[in-house]
């Protein structure tokens, strides 16, 4: 049986990342395991292509149970299955999140990942196109850019967001995150810059590198305690790997904890009720899932809005490029609690008529009062979890988004939209009233895809991971990914999600400093 010195499962944002920094050693030899295919799908590069991606055989194509607070609808949790996982067909917006995010992960007991801890990996990993600066790298392997060719429409949502009297932010990710301004994109020479692009294809010729796609781990193994290798069903038959280190983790917030769960690792009442032994009693294994839930207003538009073309297709384009981030209720001494995005396609909720041409405002509810989680449907490792998102139990949640409504409306019936808008076909110009708006929200509340939170790193009961994101009452086992996260950050989770896997090879290597 073959033996490595690390086993990384999952090759999404932070998997790549891991597996990237350890091979750095040609002495350290490590098994990349991942579920899905090689990235090869053609619009995977295509930035415009991304919603396309959604629900096609890249993508886990997850469903929540149904919701009791959104009219019993289930919610698609799209997911990817490929090469870059998620990374590989997201939107491609980078935002690292607030600096309380992070100094907040810090007083819940976690030292090291305040924000001035964590900037330092942020910068690691970029090659920013603004230049080296305090906040940003140029040294780093994932491309981070501004978009060439904006479309009108983002650019007249900035203007429509300062006229109302909001500041304008020229980048997210420095020192102030409020205000409106154009998202920094994942996108290199017009191409999607995902997490196997920028850290996983230019090492696939080393030697102490070994990458299995079409790989699906259906358990660890383990000798008392002690993670000892995995097992993994490849081609229809299930084979073994010895590690002599470590198993690092990093399969995402739903697969972690189902992996977790599966491997008899979890709350010990759900896994007797499955017939799974108990290795470690870890009741919070599947709970605290966050994410950040959604509504939109779309606008008919009176005119075609994509910037220019190539061969009928602006390749170098994406969906959400100007946005703000926004206190609903003018608290500044916390993070802001609605992100908005401007798109300048008809993104319309299902059961309303499309439209040729439109343009839509998203707002986002950046921290959801409530939280969901993961469960195990069967003993099967080829089955789904079981999802259980809990959005708008919270009715200050229900409000933020009405506000959030009430916000994109104006920002669009400014002077700066004149020229492009039509009718308002969703949620519609008759839907006015408090009480329809909140109709509106639970009818059509969805996700932003940012699944966070279901192996919470911490030191307190409910805590999967300690702050060095070891499984806790587990030796030789790491969760490095979203699912660590203790509070999901404000905005975008792909950039938070890289920086974690950047923090946790330098813990695994033990590098004892900080990069520079």
């Amino acid at each position: 049986m073959t033996q490595y010195d690390y086993i990384v499962i999952g090759a999404g944002s932070a998997g790549c990342v891991v597996v990237n920094r350890l091979t750095e050693d040609p002495e350290t030899t490590v098994l990349l395991l991942e579920a899905g295919n090689p990235d090869t799908k053609p619009e995977i590069q295509i930035p415009a292509e991304c919603a396309n991606l959604l629900g096609s055989e890249v993508d886990w194509g997850y469903f929540s149970e149904p919701e009791p607070y959104l009219n019993n609808r289930k919610i698609f949790c799209p997911r990817g299955k490929v090469l870059g996982g998620s990374s590989s067909i997201n939107f491609m917006l980078y935002v690292r999140g607030n600096p309380h995010d992070y100094d907040y992960w810090q007083a819940l007991g976690n030292p090291g990942w305040s924000y001035q801890d964590v900037l330092p990996y942020f910068k690691k990993s970029e090659n920013s196109s603004r230049g080296a600066d305090a906040y940003h790298g140029v040294d780093g392997e994932l491309s981070v850019n501004d978009l060439i060719a904006p479309t009108a429409i983002s650019q007249r949502f900035v203007n429509a967001c300062v006229a109302l009297g909001y500041d304008h932010n020229p980048d997210f990710n420095a020192k102030q995150q409020e205000g409106a301004g154009l998202y920094q994109m994942t996108i290199k020479d017009g191409k999607r810059h995902s997490s196997a692009a920028a850290f996983l294809t230019p090492i696939l010729d080393r030697l102490n590198l070994t990458v299995q796609t079409d790989a699906l781990v259906t358990r660890l193994l383990f000798e008392g305690t002690r993670v000892t290798g995995v097992e993994y069903l490849y081609e229809g038959t299930l084979h073994q790997a010895r590690v002599n280190q470590e198993v690092i983790l990093s399969a995402g917030a739903f697969d972690s904890p189902k992996l977790l769960m599966l491997s008899g690792i979890g709350d010990a009442e759900h896994l007797q009720a499955m017939g799974i032994s108990v290795v470690v009693d870890l009741p919070g294994v599947g709970q605290n899932l966050q994410d950040h839930p959604v509504v939109s207003v779309v606008y008919r538009a009176t005119q075609e809005l994509h910037p220019a073309t190539t061969n009928g297709r602006d390749i170098g384009s994406a969906i959400g490029e100007a946005g703000m981030f926004v206190h609903s209720e003018g608290n500044l001494d916390v993070a802001p609690d609605l992100q908005l995005f401007s798109c300048a396609i008809p993104w319309l909720p299902p059961g309303y008529s499309l439209v040729d041409w439109g343009f839509t405002g998203v707002a986002s509810l950046t921290h959801p009062q409530n939280s969901g989680s993961v469960t195990l449907q069967s003993l099967d490792p080829s089955d789904t979890p079981i999802i259980r998102l809990n959005y708008l139990q919270s009715q200050s949640d229900v409000q933020k988004l009405v506000t959030g409504i009430q916000l994109l409306r104006s920002l669009f019936h400014s002077s700066f939209f004149d020229e492009f808008r039509g009718e308002e076909v969703a949620p519609g110009a008759t839907v006015q009233s408090g009480e329809a708006l909140v109709a509106y929200v639970r009818e059509v509340c969805n996700t932003t895809y940012h699944p966070v939170g279901t192996c919470k790193m911490g030191t307190d009961p409910m805590a999967v991971v300690d702050p060095e994101l070891r499984v806790h009452g587990v030796e030789g086992l790491r969760v490095v990914d979203a699912s660590t996260m203790p509070t999901i950050t404000t905005g975008n989770t792909n950039a938070p999600t890289i920086m974690i896997g950047e923090k946790a090879a330098n813990l695994i290597k033990g590098a004892g400093r900080v990069p520079q």
